[in-house]
């Protein structure tokens, strides 16, 4: 409890507009920062020439570049600092798969997708495709899924972030995978 206190006080001073409470931050938080960027790249792992520090750099350079955040916790913080290091490799993924654009993609289910999705840049911009369909139809959900998925957060943690009940936020997890699964298998083979 003792070592979320500064880091709670820092994030408010972070909201409050003081742009150095968020480089006094990052040293408290660096290993859980390159404990995410881990995980994101080991889905990425044959594909990406990232290495974990160069993606927290720019995440860090992402998140003090934002105007006016609001992180209200400290899980709070490292869901949105997963969000933007998807964003990276999403941004990473489209100028890659710019170079290599041309046919004979093959078609993946979704769980396929998700697991070879660094591998082949098409698929991370299919996924990002689909959860931006999710995002238009129920923002909630969606955020739900880019938590987990994306940030490797537990649905308790999720629980926490947004307030609400436990057995809510699974059951939305599942309607939210369901859906997922729909718009995936309706996308065009060539998509995928």
């Amino acid at each position: 409890m003792e070592e979320s206190q500064p880091i709670t006080l820092l994030l408010r001073d972070v909201a409050a507009g003081d742009k150095g409470a968020l480089d006094r931050l990052i040293p408290l938080i660096y290993s859980q920062l390159r404990t995410l960027a881990n995980a994101q790249l080991r889905k990425e792992q044959r594909s990406v020439t990232l290495q974990p520090t160069a993606l927290v750099h720019e995440a860090y350079t992402r998140l003090t570049s934002q105007e006016h955040p609001d992180y209200r916790s400290r899980s709070h913080f490292l869901a949105v600092a997963s969000q933007v290091m998807r964003q990276i490799l999403i941004d990473y993924a489209r100028r890659r798969n710019a170079v290599k654009r041309g046919g004979g993609q093959q078609h993946y289910s979704l769980n396929e997708a998700l697991d070879a999705a660094a591998e082949r840049p098409h698929m991370l911009l299919a996924i990002d495709e689909a959860l931006r369909g999710l995002e238009r139809k129920d923002p909630r959900k969606a955020k739900m899924i880019e938590m987990r998925f994306f940030g490797g957060l537990t649905a308790e943690e999720i629980s926490q972030i947004l307030d609400s009940p436990i057995d809510d936020v699974r059951t939305e997890l599942r309607v939210a995978q369901a859906w997922l699964r729909r718009f995936w298998n309706r996308m065009p083979v060539a998509q995928k």
